[in-house]
């Protein structure tokens, strides 16, 4: 078992930066590939960015391309999301999400561990 734990989260102004962390604790190893999703109220959870722990890869949505970075310390087992230039759209619940392989991934449903969320605020 893998559990995660997500922090950082908190209210910004459009244009502001947050950095989201997610500290893996359990069976942790290499072997996974760890990343983020989002929720919006009233909206599906949308993919946000993934790395592999093993490879070091990352894909992003293309919502987020340029504006979010997404890292991982695996001596931490902590993945990071630094959140630039953000915009009312991003305004969601963050999940940490870990799936068990080194392919990243899009996929909700493909996930096999989750955290709780952070939420992330952005309004005037």
């Amino acid at each position: 078992q893998v559990q995660l734990e997500e922090s950082g989260g908190g209210w910004v102004q459009p244009g502001g930066s947050l950095r989201l962390s997610c500290a893996a604790s359990g069976r942790t190893s290499s072997n996974y590939a760890m990343g983020w999703f989002r929720q919006a109220p009233g909206k599906e959870r949308e993919f946000v960015a993934s790395i592999s722990l093993y490879t070091g890869l990352r894909n992003y949505a293309d919502s987020v391309k340029g504006r979010f970075t997404i890292a991982s310390d695996i001596t931490k087992s902590t993945v990071t999301l630094q959140t630039n230039s953000l915009k009312l759209d991003d305004a969601a619940l963050y999940y940490c999400a870990a799936k068990f392989g080194h392919s990243t991934f899009t996929q909700a449903d493909d996930m096999d561990y989750w955290g709780k969320g952070t939420l992330v605020t952005v309004s005037p």
